[in-house]
């Protein structure tokens, strides 16, 4: 398994390498306050970064909200199991 992830790691950093030496000219990045002149490759890892970064904490969001509703659950399921517990140790009354 620890062969995979090493290939795995190294195809990474290769295509990444790949990537920058394909990408070396010069880009203008225009942001609110200023501009400054990055590589092309250095401002596609920023926003690669920013995408993964966005999307864990929109799943950390709903990652929460299962985690809420779980608990809410369990503890509805420790009650209806109280409930039963108690109904069973009442004695039966016949008619």
């Amino acid at each position: 398994m620890w062969i995979l992830k090493l290939f795995v790691i190294l195809l990474v950093v290769v295509l990444g390498a790949s990537l920058a030496t394909l990408n070396a000219e010069l880009v203008h990045f225009d942001y609110y306050f200023a501009t400054i002149e990055l590589p092309l490759s250095i401002v596609l890892v920023i926003t690669l970064g920013l995408g993964a970064l966005f999307g864990m904490l929109a799943g950390l969001a709903l990652s929460l909200d299962i985690r809420r509703e779980n608990t809410r659950l369990r503890r509805k399921i420790s009650v209806a199991e109280q409930e039963i517990s108690n109904l069973r140790t009442l004695p039966l009354q016949d008619r």
